[in-house]
């Protein structure tokens, strides 16, 4: 009986410690507080929110980024600055959300 307990308990610590041991999978939900460094980077980016840039704000923080023919700028649905533009030779579709997040798709 005290074998079976002990194995028992030993199975049980085990998956404990896996479970302890998983990588934690980002927010999805948004409801993060904005980004307090410039250089970092919400996980969850592009997140949706009440976004205050205007067009020109957008444009340029996107160009600062290192973005050049920025074209087709538009303030979707959920807040967030859709546009198209260059990095590095190559066309990409580019997002700003409302914390500043810059997102390359």
């Amino acid at each position: 009986m005290k074998t079976m307990i002990l194995a028992t308990a030993f199975v049980a610590a085990s998956a404990l410690t896996a479970i302890a041991q998983t990588t934690p999978v980002p927010s999805t939900d948004g409801n993060t507080p904005a980004v307090a460094t410039p250089d970092t980077k919400n996980p969850t980016a592009p997140v949706a929110g009440a976004n205050s840039f205007t067009e020109a704000q957008a444009k340029d923080r996107i160009a600062k980024a290192g973005y050049t023919d920025v074209t087709g700028l538009k303030l979707d649905e959920k807040g967030v600055w859709q546009a198209s533009a260059t990095k590095d030779g190559k066309a990409v579709k580019v997002s700003l959300d409302y914390q500043g997040n810059i997102v390359a798709m």
